[in-house]
Order: structure tokens, then sequence, then C-alpha cells
């Protein structure tokens, strides 16, 4: 813990003092403070953090168009980003969700939160590889379904994390299908919410219209409601994480996924 290097982005001063003093308890000595987006990344060109802790409400931006602006930098894409915040509303939420986060803290916050955000963030900056019995997995084939570019480069810096290489991209649920047509997979990545064709539609597809019906399907997703999730695990989902996950989650499904073949 005490090698990562923090920036925080915080407006309130007694916010930022409070955090502060959270983050050295847990053993992190090395951070900045920036007061607004602008200022952050002009430091982050200067000296890149591991990790970003912003609120989501600055003075010239918001959370989601910092970690955006972010994502959209070659130098800062893969940065680390944890959001901590009161706001609770999907439309505010959901766009840093789909950015790749590693943890979403409310406001206030408990320091075992911060603590489980914060490991959460060292498992993804050095992952360990996924342990499978009979597989390798380097040759495993994964096939990402998810309209967020943002998204899928997260899901996809995970797996890699986790050693596996060989990965396919689809944009949504229509795109996939003659994809997953044309070649086979190990398994398959979806989001939920997409546009043409959903989660739950192709993974109906899959269990009943495909080649492959038998593939484990892992979907992770920011949905919600609770109904539309129990369809997708009635539709035959092989499991469900939420957005932004933690990687030992990941890492456990999909051993679990692979093992139970």
């Amino acid at each position: 813990m005490s090698d990562l290097f923090v920036l925080l982005v915080e407006p309130s001063k007694s916010q930022a003092k409070f955090i502060h003093k959270e983050l050295k308890e847990v053993g992190i000595t090395r951070f900045n403070v920036a007061l607004d987006g602008d200022s952050a990344l002009t430091s982050m060109i200067t000296n890149t953090p591991d990790l970003v802790i912003s609120s989501m409400y600055l003075p010239d931006m918001t959370a989601s168009d910092l970690v955006h602006q972010m994502r959209d930098d070659e130098d800062l894409r893969d940065v680390a980003f944890m959001l901590i915040s009161s706001e609770t509303g999907f439309d505010a939420i959901d766009p840093i969700r789909q950015a790749g986060v590693t943890a979403i803290l409310p406001k206030p916050f408990e320091s075992d939160q911060l603590k489980r955000g914060l490991f959460n963030t060292l498992d993804i900056i050095n992952p360990k590889a996924v342990e499978l019995d009979e597989y390798s997995a380097e040759d495993l084939r994964v096939l990402i379904v998810d309209d967020s570019k943002m998204a899928r480069n997260h899901i996809k810096r995970v797996l890699k994390g986790l050693g596996i290489e060989n990965i396919t991209e689809a944009d949504d649920g229509a795109s996939a299908v003659p994809v997953l047509d044309a070649q086979f997979f190990d398994f398959v990545v979806t989001d939920y919410n997409m546009p043409k064709m959903d989660g739950k539609a192709l993974l109906e597809h899959i269990r009943n219209k495909s080649n492959q019906r038998s593939i484990p399907v892992l979907m992770v997703t920011s949905e919600g409601n609770q109904g539309n999730l129990a369809a997708v695990e009635q539709a035959g989902v092989s499991g469900i994480c939420d957005k932004p996950f933690e990687l030992d989650t990941v890492r456990e499904m999909v051993h679990k996924m692979m093992t139970d073949i």
C-alpha cells in the first residue's frame, strides 16, 4: 500500500483533510491534492499517479468528465480511478462505471470501504493470474461484448492481468452474433444494457440458436433492476458481476466457469 502514489481531487479543504487522514492510516504517504479537474490533469501529466480519488462535482467539471478525459489520453488511460460521492443517480454514476473504475465509495465512507477499494486497486495494478486446473489461461479465447469502448478496454486490461491474452471484441449483441457464428470461444463477457441487442437477448441467442449453446457467459453490468437480473439468471447466465467489479470476484468466477465445464 505504501508504494501507491495517489492524486486526490477534492475542492473541499475539510473533505480533503479527512480523506488525507484516512489514507495515511492505511499506509499511503505519497499523494498530491488538486482542487479542480484542470489542475488535476496538469498534475497527472507532470507526475502520473497510480490512482486518482475524486469527488463527483468539481468547480470546472464532473468526475465523469475527468475520467473520460483521462481515458482519452494515451498516457493516462490506465491510471486507476476511484469515486467518492453521495450521488446515487443512475445517469450520473453509470458513465463513471462504464469508464472502468476500481471502486465507488459513498460520502461519508467507512474506513473498511476505503481499504477494500484500495486493495482492489492494488490487485488490478498488479494482478495474479487466474489458476485453472487443466486449462492454461493464455490459451483461453474470450469474446467481450460491450457498447462502451472504455468498458471494453477496462475488462480487456483486467483479463490480460489474469493471464488471458486471446481476446476478441464486439460493440453490442447484434455485432457479437456473427462473431460467435464464425469463431469458437471458451467464454463470453457481456454487458447487459446495449443497443440493438442487449445482454439478455444475446444470452438467449447463445443458449437457443448458436452453435456454442453451452459456452459460459459472464455478465458484467451496472444494471440495478432485480427483475431484469433475475430474467438473465433464468436465461442461463454463468455469473453476474457488478460494475465496478472486484478483481478477486472476476478471478473466482472465471475459475468456476472453466472448471465446471
